[in-house]
């Protein structure tokens, strides 16, 4: 390759990587418009009110069906558990609610890992983004530096890190470490988004989405330097 060819290479990534941050953003406010309006909040305290008892009924298996959602969540690509997330906080409150979504983070982060390491690229392909998968598949491996790691799981969906880190044979103990450290702050991140919104609290919930989106495209773009085109 021709080494002239690189500095190009690595800023074309930009535009999209920008290009996904207004997207979110625009999501973000339109969060923050819902987080306002009296009407949608009515609506939603009745669904939640409705939901609650249901869950207090069954606190155990209210708590095994989050955290496998969360998990699924974590695995999937069209997966969410974001639609939960508001009866989570309204029966658990935060503290418990994002230990709960760590849990199943955690539990799908570990399972996506196992499912690549001893199926293969055969059984993982349908459940992933294949152009994802290759693009980082063939730059990492067992060797990667752990802090280069830990950037790989902070900057990218969540669904591709366990998969990619299972096929390379990245050590279990090294991964579960990435894993823990990486998705904690963001499931404390994500419950009190969640939290601002119920709250009526716009300006927070647009402080907090903001930073978030900033500090994902910023962990994006150093990951793709580091990585190379």
């Amino acid at each position: 390759m021709n080494p002239n060819t690189r500095p190009m290479d690595q800023t074309r990534g930009l535009p999209a990587i920008w290009g996904r941050a207004i997207l979110l953003g625009l999501l973000l406010a339109s969060l923050a418009l819902l987080a306002t309006s009296d009407v949608f909040q009515a609506l939603l305290r009745q669904l939640l009110d409705e939901a609650a008892p249901i869950i207090s009924r069954h606190p155990f298996w209210g708590a095994v069906l989050f955290i496998l959602l969360s998990a699924l969540s974590a695995m999937l690509a069209f997966f969410s558990s974001a639609l939960l997330l508001p009866v989570a906080l309204h029966v658990w409150g935060k503290t418990a609610c994002a230990l709960l979504l760590w849990m199943g983070w955690m539990l799908g982060g570990i399972t996506a890992y196992g499912i690549a390491r001893f199926w293969g690229r055969p059984v993982i392909r349908r459940l992933t983004s294949s152009s994802l998968l290759n693009r980082y598949e063939d730059r990492l491996s067992r060797h990667t530096p752990f802090g280069l790691v830990l950037l790989f799981q902070l900057s990218v969906p969540s669904e591709i890190p366990g998969y990619v880190l299972g096929l390379a044979r990245y050590g279990l103990r090294r991964y579960l470490l990435v894993l823990a450290l990486a998705e904690l702050p963001y499931a404390v991140g994500t419950v009190y988004l969640g939290a601002s919104f119920l709250e009526q609290r716009p300006l927070v919930l647009l402080g907090l989405g903001v930073f978030g989106i900033l500090f994902g495209a910023w962990a994006l773009h150093v990951l793709r330097k580091r990585l190379g085109p």
